[in-house]
């Protein structure tokens, strides 16, 4: 394969910030399914790296670069150009974590959803206007389904 084809195919990096331990996920399960997901909406995956922070450093990353004083899942600073979504994903590891017991979900599920919410807000879906958010999480929803299915074959 050439370093143009490979570049076709996207670079999605997974990190870690603070005191944010690196999620037990599969890499490369999550690379397939983040380019299927983008690919569904007429979009190709270009550079998107998935930060993972403690609520500090997403507390911390909120007040600097956005003039939000909260706790948050994700903050998705997108890169987009055309059809090809590129991003930092920034992910409160503590915030999924609370999220997940206050909706009585599972912690791996839960984490799921707000990596796939940025792709998500990287391919042009929204979910602060009216009738947004259940647009998103539609979305969501079906990203996940995608993945189960991905997951069981």
């Amino acid at each position: 394969m050439t370093g143009q084809e490979n570049r076709l195919t996207g670079t999605i990096t997974f990190n870690t910030e603070g005191t944010a331990e690196m999620p037990d996920i599969d890499h490369g399960q999550i690379h397939r399914w983040v380019c299927e997901v983008a690919a569904s909406y007429g979009r190709r995956v270009g550079d998107i790296n998935y930060v993972f922070v403690d609520d500090e450093r997403i507390l911390e990353v909120n007040r600097q670069f956005l003039g939000h004083d909260y706790y948050t899942d994700i903050i998705t600073f997108d890169y987009s150009q055309g059809r090809v979504v590129s991003g930092d994903l920034y992910i409160s590891l503590d915030t999924v974590r609370s999220n997940a017991e206050q909706l009585d979900a599972a912690y791996e599920q839960e984490l799921h959803r707000v990596i796939i919410h940025g792709v998500l807000h990287l391919c042009g879906i929204n979910d602060k206007g009216p009738g947004e958010r259940e647009v998103m999480e539609a979305a969501e929803d079906k990203a996940l389904a995608l993945l189960q299915l991905t997951m069981d074959n």
